[in-house]
């Protein structure tokens, strides 16, 4: 079964951190640029950063630029999303996707094609 799964959300205070992991089985991601996007409850999903699949090129939304950081390993087939300095603004089910390419236009980050979604984890930034 082809799939990504994430883990790693959970509640926090803000100001805290988490790290996202997004593991692929049935397939590799090696040749496969990653993003990863939320949604919080009444808005719409909005892409937040995406990685080349050799991890040469990132991408950040303007909001999270300078506190997340997107990272793969290839070899454990897995990409990373830290997120450190939360904000409320934060809260959200992240959810991580595959496919060919990122895009970016403007403040939008975006992949050329969507293959594959996870389930997605629940980020909670409160006091």
């Amino acid at each position: 079964q082809l799939q990504l799964v994430e883990s790693g959300g959970g509640l926090v205070q803000p100001g805290g951190s988490l790290r996202l992991s997004c593991v692929a089985s049935g397939f590799s991601i090696d040749y496969y640029a990653i993003g990863w996007f939320r949604q919080a409850p009444g808005k719409e999903r909005e892409g937040v950063s995406c990685i080349s699949s050799a991890g040469s090129f990132t991408a950040y939304k303007d909001s999270v630029k300078g506190r997340f950081t997107i990272s793969r390993d290839n070899a454990k087939n897995t990409v990373y999303l830290q997120l450190n300095s939360l904000k409320p603004e934060d809260t959200a089910v992240y959810y991580c996707v595959s496919g060919p390419s990122c895009t970016v236009a403007g403040d939008t980050v975006d992949l050329y094609e969507h293959d594959y979604w996870g389930q997605g984890t629940q980020v909670t930034v409160s006091s």
